[in-house]
């Protein structure tokens, strides 16, 4: 079998990889094995998948054009379908343990701790890019109008990084690799986006 070709492989592959952490905090979680405070590790768990995730669907074009690895991109939906997913995740678990599902009481919580704000947001513009991933909605929006909309997950990647950081108080390790990765990220996407200088006549004819 070629599994550099083999897509059905591949989607297996990030749906076991994408699903394991569910199921292992599940297991933890009937266990009790979470740890002195469980709420605190859902919440973190969940937010730090999210960013895993949302990292990881943006290294698909790098990754591809570096590695040649083109199977990448019929994974890449999949894989911010996750990022969404655990960003759910993540929300109902602040809406069930720390509102206990009081609604109304969300709007007060996003004025006092901007934290909370950044992350609504990050995750509201969340929303269009799920919404937006079937083939059906593409071929509605067109090609164009659909990249040009999925660039929001860098701002969500951003969003996510800053809710990270801000939500730390001592130990800054790991919302820092993650700000690293989205900036070279993001640095990667500046650089093979501009314009490439043009050649000079006397270039050209060398090469000619």
């Amino acid at each position: 079998m070629n599994f550099s070709k083999d897509s059905s492989f591949h989607r297996q592959l990030v749906l076991i990889n994408g699903l394991l952490p569910a199921l292992l905090i599940g297991v933890d979680a009937w266990r009790g094995k979470l740890g002195a405070n469980p709420v605190e590790f859902l919440t973190r768990a969940t937010g730090v998948l999210t960013l895993v995730f949302l990292v990881v669907t943006l290294m698909v074009t790098p990754l591809r054009k570096t590695f040649g690895w083109n199977w990448l991109l019929k994974q890449r939906r999949t894989l911010g379908l996750f990022a969404f997913y655990y960003g759910c995740a993540h929300l109902l678990t602040y809406l069930a343990f720390d509102r206990d599902w009081h609604l109304a009481t969300v709007a007060g919580d996003i004025y006092k701790r901007p934290f909370i704000a950044i992350g609504m947001t990050s995750f509201a513009l969340m929303v269009p890019l799920a919404v937006t991933s079937t083939n059906a909605m593409i071929k509605r929006l067109g090609g164009k109008r659909w990249a040009l909309l999925h660039r929001l997950t860098y701002y969500v990647a951003i969003g996510g990084v800053v809710h990270y950081l801000m939500i730390v108080k001592s130990d800054i390790t790991y919302p820092a690799i993650f700000a690293v990765a989205v900036v070279l990220l993001l640095g990667y996407r500046v650089i093979h986006k501009s314009p490439k200088p043009a050649k000079s006549p006397k270039m050209t004819t060398l090469v000619e």
